[in-house]
């Protein structure tokens, strides 16, 4: 533990790990511990189901009728992947007239633009342009564009329909849907990046007790665990960590719910993610619902794990979150959550302490691969280049087992 290392990590949260990953594919000297005796952090995957009721103080355990304990994996906080026909939804002409352009559409080609001047054209009169209704804004915004508020109406239309075409490719990819997701649960990712960190020379301790965040002349230069301080240039860490470097900046409310059937009018999918914009329920906030199953070997056979989540927007939360409830009944079983939101209060430039945000509502990874590419452009001081992390990868693995 008396060393010296380039970058100590804090926590095994998924942002931690991805970021361990890459500062060690990087050459960088890492040391990561967790407090917890499990990986994952806050976006932990818990297993067994027994383990679930113990944290949310549920009396008793789980009923026979839910199987075996050891068969679930429930994802504390849930985020599907973006993958890389277009379904019977898209099939109104003039949605499928606006699709048709977003597919062709190629930035660096003026000849697919229609008129449109993707700098300048804001997405509002793109929308115009095709006479689309206020119902097929707010999905084709918040669902296929992943947006959360209605902001980027205003603003050139480049990136929205970039953010579209990604909807649309990594649709076509697969066939069913766009996302991706990990057998097992998402727990499995953050073990991934801790692997190719470990196998890129990063060290890890797992049940490690914090004692202190060393700091000399308002710099990190080290942490102290177990009376020895192991010594760093960087630190980075999630918000439970460093308390008095953090502001609370909202409120999230979660609700995992255990169903024996699948949720209704989804084809009896094995798993989904639903969106609810926030126009149509009256709210600032979108509501989320993603849903799981035995199929992902996360729930006993014949069940079925879905998590609704929104941004709390009144003294009542739970008030908020049922029209995603309404739509998952009936309920077998559910454990309801409400965290508060964490933000860094400085850039970590003066510290060389960089501190993850709390996850949101989201069930995508929109918003936390905004906060890992920020924390590494402000460590690295250059933007991250996925391409170059590929090609270091390829070096160890061979480009063999990369295709």
């Amino acid at each position: 533990m008396n060393e010296e290392y380039d970058v100590i990590v804090l926590g095994t949260g998924l942002t931690e790990c991805i970021l361990s990953g890459i500062m060690s594919v990087n050459g960088k000297k890492v040391l990561h511990m967790d407090r917890n005796s499990y990986y994952g952090g806050e976006s932990a995957s818990i297993t067994p189901l027994e383990d679930l009721y113990k944290r949310f103080n549920l009396p008793g355990t789980p009923p026979e009728s839910m199987g075996r304990g050891r068969d679930w994996n429930v994802d504390l906080i849930p985020k599907f992947l973006m993958a890389n026909g277009l379904m019977g939804l898209f099939e109104k002409r003039r949605f499928r007239k606006f699709l048709v352009y977003v597919s062709t559409f190629d930035e660096n080609d003026s000849r697919t633009f229609e008129g449109v001047d993707p700098k300048k054209t804001t997405m509002r009169d793109v929308y115009k342009k095709f006479d689309l209704g206020q119902d097929v804004i707010d999905f084709t915004g918040h669902a296929l564009a992943l947006y959360r508020t209605d902001d980027y109406l205003d603003q050139p239309c480049q990136e929205t329909i970039n953010r579209i075409k990604l909807y649309s490719e990594s649709l076509a990819r697969y066939g069913k849907s766009p996302y991706l997701y990990p057998l097992y649960g998402l727990g499995e990712l953050p073990q991934g990046f801790a692997r190719l960190s470990a196998i890129y020379g990063g060290t890890y301790m797992l049940n490690k007790p914090i004692e202190e965040i060393v700091i000399e002349n308002g710099k990190v230069v080290g942490v102290k665990s177990e009376g020895e301080v192991a010594r760093c240039k960087q630190l980075i860490c999630d918000p439970s960590y460093v308390s008095d470097r953090v502001t609370k900046v909202g409120q999230v409310i979660r609700v995992i719910c255990i169903l024996s059937h699948p949720i209704k009018n989804t084809n009896d999918a094995n798993s989904c993610q639903i969106i609810i914009p926030q126009n149509q329920v009256n709210r600032k906030s979108d509501i989320y619902v993603c849903m799981i199953s035995s199929a992902h070997n996360v729930a006993a056979q014949g069940k079925y794990i879905a998590i609704a989540s929104t941004t709390v927007e009144t003294a009542e939360p739970e008030k908020e979150i049922k029209p995603a409830l309404d739509l998952l009944e009936p309920i077998e079983q559910k454990f309801v959550s409400i965290s508060d939101l964490f933000a860094p209060t400085d850039l970590g430039t003066e510290s060389q302490i960089f501190i993850s945000r709390t996850y949101d509502a989201t069930t995508h990874f929109e918003t936390t691969c905004d906060d890992i590419k920020d924390i590494y452009k402000r460590m690295m001081g250059s933007e991250f280049d996925f391409e170059e992390m590929k090609r270091k990868k390829n070096d160890i693995y061979g480009e063999e087992e990369q295709q």
